[in-house]
């Protein structure tokens, strides 16, 4: 008798299974209806049904739930949040390709979720601004690239900021961000002091831009500023970055050297010191702090970007290159790959462009050097620094490692 009434439980358990299992698929048909057959108060109670029978079941019948709702253009809003929460097995239908979800639901996933649906969502099409600040919000590289590879991805310039910061610490993202089309110049010249060789050269043919279009729109501007003495600081910049000398004549009047040649002659001969590096700097209309900056950088092409931009030759690029103590050639004779670059970026830059990069480095790294945006740099104090200011922001990223940050 006992043994009848154990049989008799299992059958029963199965059938209870079974009879779920149908349930399941019903209510997931019923909430799949069209508008015509079933209203939106309709829908939702169904949809809180199938919730209480859905989130005890088995994940491959939640999956199968989630697959028969992914196509839906609407659903219930407690059935999305219990989906994309679930299991990324489960969620993966529909953070792919639903059309159901909004960007509110997007966000909450991205939000409360794992990394693992994190990614799927980045690779969904169409994301939106909005989304895609949430996901890369949250510092995951591996989420990071993953947006930055969908094309049909929106992103704002604040994002894609927050990025080129992080970019500092993984310079893996930098071939990344200059594939995205919303890279201005100011975040390429940016990521210049810490890509690759192949970034490097991308950037400058990209992003090395002529300012001819500039100078033709103010050129009676420099007649009115010199009228007025040059006493607007505002004006004084940003007409500096714009006019087409590269040399300081005022520095060439004050320079113990007749001028930038000689100085790079003194180099060749005697070494690179602090002094003389300031002095190519002030010759070469930069600030020492952008000099130094160019002449320690590793790769070597900042320096043939300033050689150009001066009216240096090849023979003094060859010399500041041999004042730095750089090879020339490898153990076997060969010209070795860093000075190879150097010669092949001096060659590749026409001099309109080289000196709109070797401004705009000027112009981020010094002129933009209040005592309060240093001490912001030196403290980590990234909320002094001003959003909209894009020098500002710059030299925050430039000289950041100069701090030790």
């Amino acid at each position: 008798m006992g043994e009848k009434q154990v049989g008799s439980g299992e059958a029963r358990a199965s059938r209870s299974r079974t009879a779920r299992q149908v349930l399941l698929r019903r209510l997931a048909d019923v909430v799949s209806l069209p508008a015509s057959r079933i209203n939106a108060f309709e829908r939702a109670v169904v949809g809180d049904l199938l919730i209480d029978v859905l989130r005890p079941a088995p994940l491959e019948e939640r999956r199968r739930v989630a697959l028969r709702l992914a196509p839906l253009g609407e659903l219930p809003d407690a059935l999305k949040r219990l989906l994309l929460r679930d299991d990324p097995l489960v969620a993966a239908p529909l953070l792919e390709d639903c059309a159901a979800l909004s960007d509110a639901d997007l966000i909450g996933c991205a939000r409360d979720a794992t990394v693992q649906h994190r990614l799927m969502m980045a690779g969904r099409r169409n994301l939106s601004e909005a989304v895609t600040d949430a996901l890369l919000s949250g510092g995951e590289e591996a989420v990071i690239a993953a947006v930055l590879a969908n094309s049909a991805a929106r992103l704002t310039q604040t994002g894609l900021e927050g990025v080129i910061a992080l970019s500092r610490s993984s310079p893996d993202l930098c071939a990344a961000l200059l594939r995205r089309p919303e890279l201005r110049p100011s975040g390429a010249y940016v990521i210049f002091w810490w890509c690759g060789p192949d970034d490097r050269r991308v950037i400058l043919q990209r992003f090395a831009v002529s300012r001819e279009v500039m100078q033709t729109s103010v050129e009676d501007v420099f007649a009115l500023a010199a009228e007025e003495g040059w006493s607007d600081p505002v004006a004084r910049k940003a007409l500096q970055f714009i006019e087409r000398r590269q040399r300081n004549r005022a520095a060439i009047e004050k320079s113990p050297y007749a001028d930038l040649e000689a100085a790079v002659a003194a180099a060749a001969a005697n070494g690179l010191s602090r002094d003389l590096v300031s002095e190519i700097g002030y010759l070469s209309g930069v600030k020492p702090l952008t000099a130094a900056k160019i002449m320690g950088d590793p790769g070597g092409e900042p320096l043939a970007i300033l050689c150009k931009a001066t009216g240096l030759t090849r023979p003094d690029l060859q010399a500041l290159w041999r004042s730095m103590r750089r090879p020339e050639t490898t153990a076997d004779g060969a010209v070795h790959p860093d000075w190879s670059r150097v010669q092949l970026t001096y060659e590749m830059l026409a001099v309109d462009r080289a000196q709109t990069v070797l401004r705009y480095w000027n112009w981020s790294l010094s002129s933009a050097l209040t005592p309060t945006l240093l001490r912001a740099i030196r403290d980590g104090e990234d909320e002094a620094i001003d959003e909209y200011s894009a020098p500002e922001r710059a030299a925050a990223l430039a000289l950041a490692d100069n701090f030790g940050r």
